[in-house]
């Protein structure tokens, strides 16, 4: 019989948790597993992904691939995997609950530091920008945040004129960068989280029609839209925090475990500014960009 592997992602709102998922399944067809999807319909939701956690654990799968929804308010169903004796292997971010096999990751205030550093450049270091944080329960945004603040410490010429919560959701960015507009009247920069917070900003800017000299944007993730907007000269960069590769490796991980071979506790991918001088290699749909090489990340570690 075929390992079978559930595979536990936040969201069916955010592109890069779609690309979580064909990550996984690229690798368990490649290697003969059998994947699983369990989502929240609601996204985010921690009630809904502690119910799909309960309900894997009865259907008691070969091994989980996870990422929650909060850092902490899953805990308690995260443990039912161990107790099942259901190996745990993590990608993206980290319930404080475990024991993980593996976890499969990026170093997001290294990440957010470099592409806030790039923007500020940019700016020749003197301007006024606006923050676009993520989710709050999230370990990746408090991260990204902080990368963001010691960027900012580097460049006094850089002046936060708001910092505002986009939930790492298009529709969410959207609105609360609308509904503050009148004060964001001149800003030279928008630091955004995710690649989903800077399309919504985008967005936003669309629906404005306004003509003046536009903000430049940033991001992190490198997803297909946000690449297709850096070549076309709507948003300057984003940092190739690749939620895909994290799911793949990760259950490649699961795979090998279950097939007896030992696998690293933490493996920490390498992170690349994409920009308009190198975005031609990043145009791809999630489906045709390559996977790591096992034997390339395997000994990758902080």
């Amino acid at each position: 019989m075929p390992p079978r592997i559930a595979v536990f992602t936040k969201n069916r709102t955010n592109p890069a948790y779609e690309a979580a998922r064909i990550g996984a399944d690229r690798v368990a067809a490649r290697l003969g597993a059998v994947t699983t999807h369990h989502v929240p319909q609601k996204p985010d939701d921690v009630a809904e992904q502690r119910a799909l956690i309960a309900r894997a654990v009865v259907e008691r799968p070969d091994a989980a691939v996870f990422v929650p929804v909060h850092e902490t308010a899953v805990n308690d169903a995260v443990r039912g995997f161990d107790a099942a004796r259901i190996p745990l292997f993590g990608f993206v971010a980290r319930a404080s609950a475990g024991p993980y096999v593996c976890f499969v990751g990026a170093n997001d205030w290294a990440l957010a530091q470099e592409i806030a550093g790039h923007l500020f450049a940019k700016l020749s270091g003197r301007g006024e920008i606006v923050i676009l944080e993520g989710t709050p329960a999230s370990p990746t945004s408090h991260a990204r945040l902080e990368g963001f603040h010691a960027a900012l410490a580097t460049f006094p010429g850089i002046k936060v004129r708001s910092s505002l919560c986009g939930e790492y959701q298009r529709d969410v960015a959207r609105a609360v960068f609308s509904k503050a507009a009148a004060g964001l009247q001149g800003i030279d920069g928008v630091l955004c989280a995710n690649d989903v917070m800077a399309l919504g900003v985008l967005d936003a800017l669309d629906a404005a029609g306004d003509a003046r000299k536009r903000p430049l944007i940033v991001g992190v993730n490198a997803l297909p839209e946000a690449v297709a907007a850096i070549a076309a000269g709507r948003m300057l960069a984003t940092a190739s925090f690749d939620a895909m590769a994290m799911c793949a490796v990760a259950t490649e991980a699961a795979i090998r475990h279950l097939g007896g071979e030992t696998v690293p506790r933490e493996i920490m991918l390498p992170v690349a500014l994409v920009d308009a001088s190198n975005c031609a290699q990043w145009a791809l749909p999630f489906a045709q960009r390559p996977i790591p090489r096992w034997q390339d990340v395997a000994g990758i570690t902080n």
